[in-house]
Order: C-alpha cells, then structure tokens, then sequence
C-alpha cells in the first residue's frame, strides 16, 4: 500500500513509512487505535468550499457522502481521482455525494481549479489548509477517504489509495444509498 503519511511536501518518507509500519502492525487489521470506527457516527466537519462557500457534513446530513481527504501532490491521490470521478458519474443520479477535501496550504486555489481541471474531477472540493478534517476524523495521511450513510454514521473507511474495480467500496455504496447498514 502506497500513500502519504505526511501533509506537506519534502519529508523524510524512509522515517515516515517506518512510523507507519509500527502503527499499523499494531493496530491489526482494523484501522489504527484512535482512529474513528466503521459504525460510528461522523464528526460534525465543516469548512469552505473551493467557491469560497460555508460548507458542513450537517448540510448533507440525508444524502450518502463519499468524503476523500487528498492534496494535489499526492501522487497516490492523482492515482485514485479517475475512480472517484468515476463513482461519481456512476452514483450521482443516486444521491451518492462524493467530496474533495484538499489539505493543500493556503493560497493554493488556483492550483487547486487547475489540478480539477487536468484530472477532470467534477465533483466539489473543499478547503482544508488547516487540516482540521484530519483531527476530527483521525485520519493518519492522505488519501483517506469515508463512506458517510444518510443519518450520519461511518459505512466504509479506506486508508490509502481508492483501487479500481474495489467490491468493497460498491457494495458499501449501493448499501448505504438503499437505506442498508
């Protein structure tokens, strides 16, 4: 499995990916102690869109959200992003609200419009220079990303990259959108 562990550009990844290692082989199969559980309910998350809006977690709350913490030099995230724009074409006419949460640095916009541009990413992101979606959901690098049913509990959760092609995700998804646990 390949991904960040780290937010922001230019760390030590050889340290990085061993403080991964000794987490996850401690935590077992399950995601890491600390993390937030499959079952539990999500955090109440908002932030701003990349139109500059007040968007939350709250205002979506009765619609399925597929929430995907990524950032554009992320190249596990680039990797991914043709899935979930696929997963939105598929689900949107369903209700499945899929949703960008970049944890690029302030004052990345323009980047950010142009990266949606070249990866020809549809769906909305939001803004998260602050990284508090990592905080509130515990997460331990990006991409991560989280199925969110209609009244507001975690159905799916993936540490790493979105694979395509993955019966985990879909048959979650297609549970999730039909009202099943």
């Amino acid at each position: 499995m390949l991904f960040h562990l780290h937010r922001r550009p230019n760390t030590d990844s050889s340290a990085l990916l061993l403080l991964f290692l000794a987490v996850t082989a401690c935590a077992g199969p399950d995601a890491p102690k600390g993390a937030i559980a499959v079952g539990a309910p999500a955090p109440d998350y908002a932030t701003h869109s990349l139109a500059g809006d007040s968007v939350s977690l709250t205002a979506l709350k009765g619609k399925t959200v597929l929430l995907n913490v990524w950032a554009t030099w992320c190249h596990p995230c680039r990797d991914e992003i043709p899935q979930l724009e696929a997963l939105h074409q598929q689900y949107k006419d369903r209700g499945l609200e899929v949703v960008g949460v970049s944890v690029d640095v302030d004052g990345m916009q323009d980047g950010i419009r142009s990266f949606m541009t070249d990866f020809k990413m549809t769906y909305p992101v939001w803004l998260d220079p602050a990284e508090r979606v990592s905080a509130q959901f515990r997460t331990i690098g990006v991409p991560e990303t989280f199925l969110i049913d209609r009244i507001g509990t975690i159905r799916w959760r993936k540490i790493g990259p979105i694979q395509h092609g993955d019966t985990t995700l879909t048959n979650a998804i297609e549970r999730a959108l039909t009202g099943g646990a």
